[in-house]
């Protein structure tokens, strides 16, 4: 049994904007099991953090955080411009790390995480939650199970419309536009069904002469599986939803179907027979499977289930459809040249 088992995470929060807001709302729920505390460039922020949530400490500089013996974990949820350098940090101090997505610039930048954890004997989470949203979950299951037959087509549709501010306008501190920042759950969505993604096409709708430059804000992606199926990916924050962002995707399957609400409400399936799932309210957004699984594996010295080669491939699969739809990244953000998967 490792020596952490039973014992209280202290984990502390790099950052404290609106992904440590949300985090430590999930880590409520998780105490007396892990204690937070936080860390910012400016104490009072970080102090003001501590008082709202509840925190241990506040550390003035990250670098106080990492180097602290009082912290067991740390959360990295700086802009994705630092991601990598306060991981490599954290981790040369000997903690275990949960990484805000997007998880780093460049898939390439995983080398040097892996390199690191391993030396270390740590591990790093990359903070996808979409990984464990129950509908994910029962989605998965119900394709391998053949109730609606061979799958042929899945549609994702996640458009929407969302303001962004502060460095996520900023195209050197962002790393890339709304695919990056937001479309990566989506990405990874796909690429947590059972199949393996193969090839790659992507468009820019409306990137035509007059278009306003800038980052991105629309993208639709075709993703192959080597299995068969082919995935339609619709991700957008310029488009308007009914209902505050319902939408509905649909599988398609050779002998039946499936429809659900993309971000979880309910499920039904055609087929064999008629089924409506509800697959899981109380965790819709899959935040405290994700603060779960980083726990426990912290607790107990094991890989967690979102592994660095699932969110290594899920970057790439971004860096793919960015390079096929000709969308320009900030000067050091893009992928090492090398021609499209097909």
């Amino acid at each position: 049994m490792s020596e952490q088992a039973g014992r209280t995470m202290r984990l502390c929060f790099l950052g404290c904007g609106r992904a440590a807001e949300s985090h430590s709302r999930t880590a409520r729920a998780f105490r007396p099991h892990v204690e937070c505390s936080y860390a910012s460039r400016s104490v009072d922020k970080a102090r003001a953090f501590a008082d709202r949530y509840g925190g241990a400490r506040a550390f003035d500089g990250y670098r106080r955080a990492v180097e602290s013996p009082d912290i067991d974990a740390v959360a990295v949820v700086t802009p994705p411009s630092l991601h990598l350098e306060w991981t490599l940090a954290a981790l040369d101090a000997g903690k275990d790390v949960l990484l805000e997505k997007p998880p780093v610039l460049r898939s390439a930048d995983f080398d040097a995480i892996e390199r690191a954890a391993a030396r270390a004997g740590r591990f790093v989470l990359v903070a996808e939650n979409y990984h464990y949203k129950p509908v994910v979950t029962r989605l998965r299951e119900c394709l391998a199970s053949g109730t609606i037959g061979d799958p042929l087509f899945i549609q994702l549709n996640a458009v929407k419309r969302q303001r962004s501010s502060g460095w996520r306008d900023e195209a050197a501190l962002a790393g890339g536009g709304a695919l990056f920042e937001g479309g990566v759950h989506w990405v990874n969505f796909a690429s947590s069904l059972g199949y393996t993604i193969r090839a790659v096409k992507a468009i820019q709708p409306g990137a035509g002469p007059g278009r306003a430059r800038g980052l991105e804000r629309s993208m639709a992606l075709c993703l192959e599986y080597q299995e068969g199926p082919v995935c339609m990916l619709s991700y957008s924050w310029e488009v308007d939803s009914p209902l505050k962002g319902l939408r509905i995707s649909r599988v398609y399957g050779r002998s039946g179907s499936v429809a659900f609400e993309s971000n979880g409400l309910f499920m039904a399936t055609s087929g064999r027979r008629w089924r409506i799932h509800l697959p899981g309210l109380a965790d819709i957004q899959g935040y405290r499977g994700m603060f779960r699984d980083f726990l426990g594996a912290w607790r107990e010295r094991r890989q967690p289930l979102m592994t660095l080669a699932h969110a290594r491939r899920d970057l790439e699969v971004i860096e793919e459809a960015y390079r096929d739809a000709g969308v320009s990244r900030p000067d050091g953000a893009g992928p090492e040249p090398c021609p499209p998967s097909r």
